[in-house]
């Protein structure tokens, strides 16, 4: 009788076999590192910008800032799910989008993704949070007057007409800038130019906040603003170092020139407010540590680390010029209402990052991302290197991309909301906006302000409140 063959990959330890829960596949480090890379950038959103937003805001606006962003996270989910990850990265329907599909079968979750050595269901999670992030940032320029039945609706029809056509066109293998030779490592394009677009087109339409509002809308809370902050920058670990889809020294790259850009250019805002202003404002600096994050967000594992500083320092300086200086000068700017200043710290910086990374772009760095020799090639190397036509198509390229972007979200942001406005209000009531979180919500941030008196606007009456054991009765004290 002969013997039993021995079973398959019998000369492995026991721990490197592959299983049906293991297959030979996937890199369990890999798989590990892109898990956590998502759980990185989701703690961006949730609770990074709700407190971030929460924090930053008039007091009055607290609670429905923040339920804006964490609404726009569990709305994006379902909806990615169902359709949006198959529109952005599955089979081509035309060049910049893909078909309509799930996200949600077993046989296809476990199946091997179509990029890294993880499986679907890794990347479907990978790229929700970037989407869902896209939205919560197109929020910060709508805060303090969108109507929040509105929101409801223009989150799932903002992902479905606007954001899987540029993740499809720039990300998918297939997409057309894609094929082409566009650079966006991470989102510089698909996430920080279309949010920044997107939310001040939806300003436009939304229209102002109260003019009061509008002349002193101060932090409630800064150094809640502050904590928020940090997530969002410590985050962005994950958000670039995720993108090589694999636990690789250009991942290790990615990490170290995001914060190297961001720390850069924080410093460099911080000295501008200083020389210009006077005073050393910690919200400034907040301002310059998204805008060189933002910034190195294309960029960041394909330029070496002299290009992050020099990029931090054009971060930093660039988007404060606009924001201090064109703003004031612009009669658009001026009259678009966009709360959070999403179009100087986004648009404006997610531009700029997308051409530096035009001039920047290493040849061998984009190798180890791209895994092609000489296609991509930033135009200080192509003339350095006397590669003209690579160097000067790779900046058309990047310069064609902001172009699309643009175009794309300005068209599409326009229709959605002349769309919600036909079945909703897109502003809150005069009435409401005077009031605030208590009438969008039923719900305030803050009861009881200073010494235990009454909140301005608030529907908890002195006669309610409880102040150590005791319950007030206008102005006495009895009993509880």
């Amino acid at each position: 009788m002969s013997a039993a063959p021995p079973p398959p990959y019998f000369w492995l330890p026991m721990n490197l076999r592959p299983d049906p829960a293991d297959p030979d596949w996937m890199n369990k480090g890999d798989n590990a590192w892109q898990l956590t890379a998502a759980t990185l950038v989701g703690l961006q959103s949730v609770p990074g910008l709700i407190i971030m937003y929460g924090g930053a805001v008039k007091k009055k606006w607290a609670v429905n800032s923040a339920f804006m962003a964490l609404y726009a996270f569990a709305s994006v989910l379902v909806c990615w799910v169902c359709w949006g990850y198959q529109l952005s990265f599955g089979d081509e329907l035309i060049p910049i989008w893909g078909k309509v599909n799930v996200a949600l079968e077993q046989k296809y979750l476990l199946g091997h993704a179509f990029l890294g050595n993880f499986p679907n269901a890794t990347m479907v999670f990978f790229q929700f949070v970037f989407a869902a992030i896209t939205l919560i940032l197109i929020a910060g320029a709508v805060l303090g007057r969108m109507n929040f039945y509105a929101w409801m609706l223009f989150v799932p029809l903002w992902l479905t007409f606007s954001y899987t056509f540029g993740a499809y066109t720039i990300w998918s293998p297939k997409g057309w800038l894609s094929t082409a030779g566009i650079i966006d490592y991470s989102g510089g394009y698909v996430i920080h130019l279309s949010s920044g677009v997107a939310g001040f087109t939806a300003a436009y339409w939304v229209g102002p906040r109260l003019t009061k509002d509008r002349q002193n809308f101060p932090p409630n809370n800064i150094l809640l603003m502050l904590a928020g902050a940090g997530l969002l920058w410590m985050g962005w670990t994950g958000f670039n170092g995720g993108d090589p889809y694999a636990a690789s020294v250009d991942a290790s790259l990615a990490v170290l020139n995001t914060h190297v850009c961001a720390a850069t250019s924080l410093l460099t805002w911080l000295i501008l407010d200083i020389v210009f202003f006077g005073k050393a404002s910690v919200i400034g600096a907040v301002q310059g540590m998204v805008t060189g994050l933002v910034c190195i967000t294309p960029a960041a594992g394909v330029v070496q680390g002299w290009a992050a500083l020099i990029m931090g320092i054009c971060s930093g300086a660039i988007p404060w010029f606009t924001m201090m200086v064109v703003h004031k000068k612009s009669e658009l700017l001026q009259k678009v209402d966009d709360t959070m200043a999403v179009f100087h710290t986004h648009a404006i910086a997610g531009s700029l990052g997308g051409i530096l990374t035009g001039l920047f772009a290493e040849p061998n760095l984009c190798n180890l991302f791209y895994g092609k020799y000489g296609q991509y090639v930033g135009l200080f190397y192509g003339l350095h290197n006397k590669d003209f036509h690579n160097g000067f198509r790779q900046i058309g390229l990047q310069l064609l991309g902001i172009l699309f972007v643009v175009v794309l979200n300005v068209v599409s942001t326009s229709l959605i909301c002349l769309l919600v406005q036909l079945l909703v209000p897109l502003r809150m009531t005069e009435e409401d906006m005077e009031v605030g979180d208590e009438a969008a919500h039923g719900e305030e941030a803050y009861a009881i302000w200073g010494q235990g008196e009454r909140l301005e606007n608030s529907r908890f009456s002195v006669n309610d409140l409880e102040v150590g054991g005791h319950r007030t009765k206008g102005s006495q004290l009895e009993m509880t």
